[in-house]
């Protein structure tokens, strides 16, 4: 009786001790599933979502309704322009990222033109702190792998 209860103890006690990794383990599984039906990210890149960014540039910047078209028109645009880039496989390596930045910084250029005077004091002081988190992690200020990339 007594070797029972301490087995079933034993028992339980590993169920409890097990249990919260199972959620940490479905959430690597579903990590590592295929991704979203837009085409595999190539090489790192998440998967860009121009709805997204303008949901959370809309918040960062209190955009109008108006701005916020505008904005999501600018970000399809780049998206569509990048994947076209991405795709090319006539450019090296170099120039197709030389081509990215150069899509990039015209749409963040365009987006910059939409805003107010205090939307873009906040956008340019956003984009600085998006360069200095990307050289802090090794890379180069505007490049394609940066924040929204």
């Amino acid at each position: 009786m007594l070797k029972n209860c301490l087995l079933t103890l034993m028992l339980a006690g590993l169920i409890y001790a097990a249990t919260p990794l199972v959620p940490a383990q479905n959430s690597q599984a579903n990590d590592q599933q295929s991704p979203p039906a837009g085409g595999p990210p190539e090489h790192g890149h998440r998967q860009f979502d121009p709805q997204s960014m303008t949901d959370r540039l809309t918040k960062q910047l209190n955009l109008t309704s108006d701005q916020q078209t505008k904005v999501l028109d600018i970000l399809k645009s780049q998206q569509s322009q990048m994947e076209s880039v991405r795709s090319d496989t006539s450019l090296s390596r170099e120039d197709r990222r030389a081509k990215m930045m150069d899509v990039r910084k015209a749409s963040d250029s365009q987006i910059r033109d939409i805003l107010d005077a205090n939307q873009q004091k906040k956008w340019d002081q956003m984009q600085s702190q998006r360069g200095e988190r990307h050289e802090h992690q090794g890379g180069q200020a505007g490049t394609p792998n940066s924040d929204q990339q």
